[in-house]
């Protein structure tokens, strides 16, 4: 059983080619953009071209392009090789990468939004959330973030703002995914927002 794990949400973009749970080979970018360009050509350069039996790709909150260009590619190569594809939140893989560094604590996660906002959110000791991921400014996602631990993208300021915790910077990493906890990797591979969209039809 080959699993491909495809993580576009963030200035990240990173591949990861697993056989029976045993990681492979992975490639892991830190682009800011060009994920469009970058993703086909990475996952080609996996052994198999990354041909897999099960594709797992990022859902978000993150990019909004990021996470539709990978959540495209993951559907179009398991309609190509007769894969299965589920996806997973993309900030409860930082908090499973997080919890690694510190076993049986919980954690909150804050990576870096548009529109100068922060996406947030806090997962428990088991690796599960505590609510759904929303999108704040600075100030706002500093009290919403509850755990001593706090790690991501946006963590240090995060933790500068608090004027207290742990900083652990973090960018989502495809070779960490299978340290998710089964329950978050699902059929859905709906985009996760996190936020609403900038554009509003009139009343």
């Amino acid at each position: 059983m080959h699993t491909l794990v495809i993580e576009t949400a963030s200035e990240a973009c990173s591949v990861a080619l697993f056989d029976d749970g045993r990681l492979i080979a992975h490639d892991h970018r830190l682009l800011g953009r060009g994920h469009a360009e970058s993703l086909i050509p990475m996952i080609a350069a996996l052994p198999r071209k990354g041909r897999a039996d099960r594709i797992l790709v990022s859902r978000g909150p993150g990019s909004f392009t990021g996470v539709r260009i990978g959540i495209a590619a993951a559907r179009a190569l398991a309609l190509a090789w007769q894969a299965e594809v589920l996806g997973y939140p993309t900030l409860a893989l930082v908090a499973a990468i997080a919890r690694a560094g510190f076993p049986d604590q919980a954690v909150s996660i804050a990576m870096r939004g548009g529109h100068g906002e922060v996406f947030v959110q806090n997962f428990g000791a088991a690796g599960m959330p505590q609510g759904e991921a929303c999108s704040l400014p600075p100030d706002p996602a500093a009290q919403f973030c509850k755990h001593e631990v706090i790690a991501g993208t946006m963590a240090s300021e995060i933790v500068s703002l608090k004027g207290t915790g742990i900083a652990e910077a973090l960018h989502p990493d495809a070779r960490r995914a299978l340290e998710l906890p089964p329950a978050l990797i699902t059929p859905d591979t709906a985009p996760i927002y996190g936020r609403g969209p900038d554009a509003r039809l009139p009343a």
